[in-house]
């Protein structure tokens, strides 16, 4: 099975198929970029999930006939009342080198002086699909955690070194990648995904 996802980001991809290949599912995920001329639609919805089916419709209509993939996520912090939510990725302005840097020291900076209990976040993941003959799913997966007052870790990417979980006494930039795509928002809305997809063969 071919999966076209409406994605450039190499860090996303590899964790889908790390989740793939743990699964044991025989899919092979294919990028945004390895399709000729297509261009990214503008994100305008005002959910993840309306922002996950812009970007699977519009790479669905280059790729008719396949099934195509796209997520959405980002992260929610309570003090803040939900921001930066979907505008996450581009928090303090931008993508592009040096974007997850400046967007964790605007998240510290905003929420300097807030205590612990008032530190609670969640990342949220929702994951579209479009099935060959059209239709729609959507596969939602959430983590609860707080907000760090420096970051840790080394590992994953974007708001993980800030993101600590504490049942786990990580944050999830100090996982495993497998311990992360166990738990995360993304590995939740993944297995759901790929629940749905073992049933489709």
């Amino acid at each position: 099975m071919k999966i076209y996802v409406a994605s450039t980001n190499r860090h996303k991809i590899a964790e889908f198929e790390a989740m793939l290949k743990a699964r044991k599912l025989d899919c092979r995920l294919i990028g945004a970029d390895e399709v000729p001329g297509f261009e990214a639609p503008d994100e305008n919805g005002k959910s993840f999930e309306e922002n996950a089916f812009i970007k699977a419709r519009a790479l669905a209509g280059a790729v008719p006939g396949q099934y195509v993939m796209a997520d959405d996520s980002g992260i929610e912090v309570d003090a803040l009342g939900g921001a930066p939510g979907i505008y996450s990725a581009r928090y303090a302005g931008g993508h592009g080198d040096g974007a997850d840097l400046r967007n964790n020291e605007k998240l510290l900076k905003e929420l300097a002086g807030v205590p612990d209990d008032k530190r609670g976040a969640q990342f949220v993941c929702c994951i579209a699909l479009i099935l060959p003959d059209g239709g729609e799913k959507s596969f939602t997966g959430i983590i609860r955690g707080r907000i760090n007052h420096g970051a840790v870790g080394s590992g994953g990417f974007g708001y993980d070194p800030l993101f600590f979980v504490p049942e786990l006494g990580k944050t999830t930039a100090e996982l495993s990648p497998g311990e992360k795509n166990a738990v995360s928002h993304r590995g939740q809305a993944f297995a759901k995904l790929a629940t749905f997809l073992t049933n489709q063969k």
